[in-house]
């Protein structure tokens, strides 16, 4: 994985690097459960979304609301998302497993995804991010 979490006063602060814009979603996606609930996560269902949004930044904060919230109303804890964008047309498959407060309970409870310093850029090594996800 290639996201590294950033100093932050308040929230939680990540960057994230990738070849590709999916991959960067995906890798986005991962940090999220991370914090959330650790790296032990495994793939025993499957979850698919679609998303649209006006531009990058956008899909991108709302694919992870979308995941935070079917996390918190399905229970389930997502890994390994394959995720396909087209435009800025989102569709994602979610592998997760229903919540387990024994392997899951160690994280940090994110509340929402802050559009505030939110960035997507691309370079010659592929795309980057930062987002703020609010504790």
């Amino acid at each position: 994985m290639s996201f590294e979490e950033v100093p932050h006063t308040a929230d939680i602060k990540i960057r994230a690097h990738a070849p590709t814009l999916e991959t960067l979603f995906s890798e986005a996606c991962e940090a999220l459960m991370q914090i959330m609930y650790g790296k032990e996560r495994r793939a025993q269902v499957t979850a698919e979304l679609d998303v649209d949004a006006g531009d990058t930044e956008a899909l991108l904060a709302d694919f992870l609301s979308e995941v935070l919230f079917r996390s918190e109303v399905d229970g389930l804890v997502f890994s390994h998302p394959k995720i396909r964008i087209t435009g800025t047309h989102l569709h994602a498959v979610l592998d997760g497993e229903p919540f387990d407060r024994d392997r899951h309970a160690g994280g940090s409870e994110v509340k929402g995804i802050s559009y505030s310093g939110l960035s997507v850029v691309q370079d010659t090594n592929g795309y980057m991010l930062e987002i703020l996800f609010d504790v």
